[in-house]
């Protein structure tokens, strides 16, 4: 039977979303991006410095690649960068109503506030945006180019330009940040990777990034360019010392300090391997949401039970993630850990019982439901006992349609037993989905990073992934570089 893309709604997400997935992550680029840093506006996670000297207000370029697990449909979205001086006297780089722009005032004026028409809503990808400044030039609209994936935005929904040979707040000398406006508020949430400033030149795309030959992708590439003179501004951010996520790694010395960062916000989840996570564009409306970089579902209003789907999808191969029962019993019973098929009209749902995803009898999702004695796992009535704190291991094996869970190391019976994955789901896309009771919540690690503490480290048999458990002989983590050999 052939692929009927078009059948749900969900369907033609999945398909899209697949699509995307070929982009920035899966393509070889002959340049791999080992770290990436998680900001979780939750928890005011953001990089801060002081210019103790202004450099050139009229020119310079910022280029980074991020990540959103967070979705702001209205209003502010997340601050990448910008300097703050006061309400009066500020700029920055942001995702206003999740469009890239930049804003800045000068006296309580705004100067500038130029945005994209084009959202950047997409939770599953990578995205390389660029923002560059000269205000000496002639023309208004040179004065401000707005990138995304290496491509100029023309059609914009706010284009007041500055003056010409307007001195800007960005590169002044005051406090400069990176995730959050300067005053406490525009948080970012996903990641950010890869992250320059180049201070006193107005450089194009090809500094940072190339199109694939074969596949016409927009990828990244190491930096082409020059650095300024060592007493400028600028930065290079990779995120790769544990220690000091803050840290320059141009040779320039503009470190920046960490504001609610941890070693524990390091992520391998990057431009040239991006890893599942859990999608906010495809859950509950409105009841669900995610944190701690699309690694934890909770819920944001309403009642009862709601569902949310994974960023990836497969038809084939042996896939592990793990998961775990947050917070104490009141937080952690009620939850599902389980699976969804790309056309399950269930999922995600919010009418009667049929949305969380073990309910067997009338999805074709299946799933291991947290609580009651006994536990039971849904579709082969065997039954794990399980309590809060613990890690629920997960192995999809679609070569043999079987579903295995296991706890903190234990599985029951991987390889022998486990459940049957029935017809429903022949020629779909299986998707990882939970869902959760109202004021529930649930962590969920797919290997790029984890909102629990990892101990042990553990990866699969290609070196991706960072798992509190060994990944078992034959399954992969979720990720586009796996995805490429094995799904």
């Amino acid at each position: 039977m052939a692929r009927n893309w078009q059948s749900t709604k969900l369907g033609t997400i999945i398909m899209e979303t697949l699509q995307r997935l070929h982009n920035r992550g899966s393509v070889s680029t002959g340049y791999d991006i080992d770290n990436s840093l998680k900001f979780e506006a939750d928890n005011t996670e953001y990089l801060s410095f002081s210019n103790s000297v202004g450099e050139n207000r009229r020119t310079w370029t910022y280029s980074t690649w991020v990540k959103k697990t967070e979705v702001g449909f209205s209003g502010v979205g997340g601050t990448l960068f910008g300097a703050y001086l006061s309400g009066s006297d500020r700029a920055r780089i942001e995702q206003y109503a999740d469009q890239l722009g930049l804003h800045g005032k000068i006296s309580g004026t705004t100067a500038v506030n130029v945005r994209t028409n084009r959202v950047l809503r997409d939770t599953s990808a990578w995205y390389h945006c660029m923002v560059v400044l000269d205000t000496t030039q002639a023309t208004e609209t040179d004065r401000v180019k707005i990138y995304v994936n290496g491509v100029q935005e023309t059609s914009m929904t706010a284009t007041t330009y500055p003056p010409q040979n307007y001195q800007f707040a960005i590169n002044n000398a005051v406090y400069h940040y990176v995730g959050q406006k300067g005053d406490g508020t525009d948080y970012f949430s996903g990641y950010m990777a890869e992250t320059y400033f180049i201070d006193g030149q107005a450089l194009t795309p090809t500094s940072f990034g190339e199109t694939d030959s074969i596949t016409g992708i927009w990828k990244p590439k190491e930096f082409s360019g020059t650095y300024p003179s060592a007493d400028t501004n600028h930065f290079y951010l990779n995120f790769d010392d544990s220690s000091n996520l803050g840290k320059d790694s141009s040779g320039n010395g503009k470190n920046m300090t960490s504001n609610n960062i941890t070693a524990a916000d390091q992520a391998t989840d990057t431009p040239t391997n991006n890893f599942c996570t859990m999608n906010m564009l495809n859950r509950t409306d409105g009841n669900s949401k995610t944190q701690e970089g699309g690694t934890k579902v909770t819920t944001d209003g309403g009642s009862g039970w709601c569902s949310m789907i994974a960023t990836m999808g497969v038809t084939k191969g042996k896939w592990y993630w793990e998961t775990q029962r947050s917070g104490g019993s009141s937080d952690s019973n009620d939850v599902v850990v389980g699976i969804a098929g790309s056309e399950d009209i269930y999922i995600p749902h919010n009418t009667a019982a049929k949305y969380y995803i073990g309910n067997v009898a009338e999805t074709s999702s299946m799933g291991f439901y947290t609580t009651g004695v006994p536990n039971v796992r849904n579709g082969s009535g065997d039954s794990i006992s399980n309590s809060a704190g613990d890690i629920i291991m997960v192995g999809l094996d679609l070569d043999n349609s079987k579903l295995y869970f296991g706890i903190n190391g234990t599985w029951d019976s991987l390889g022998t037993g486990g459940s049957t994955i029935w017809s429903s789901f022949d020629d779909q896309f299986v998707m990882p989905a939970v869902a959760v009771y109202q004021g529930k919540q649930i962590k969920i690690n797919f290997g790029g990073y984890a909102s629990y503490t990892i101990s042990s480290a553990n990866s699969d048999a290609d070196g991706y992934g960072t798992f509190e458990y060994a990944v078992p002989s034959g399954y992969y983590a979720l990720c586009t570089k796996n995805l490429e050999e094995y799904g």
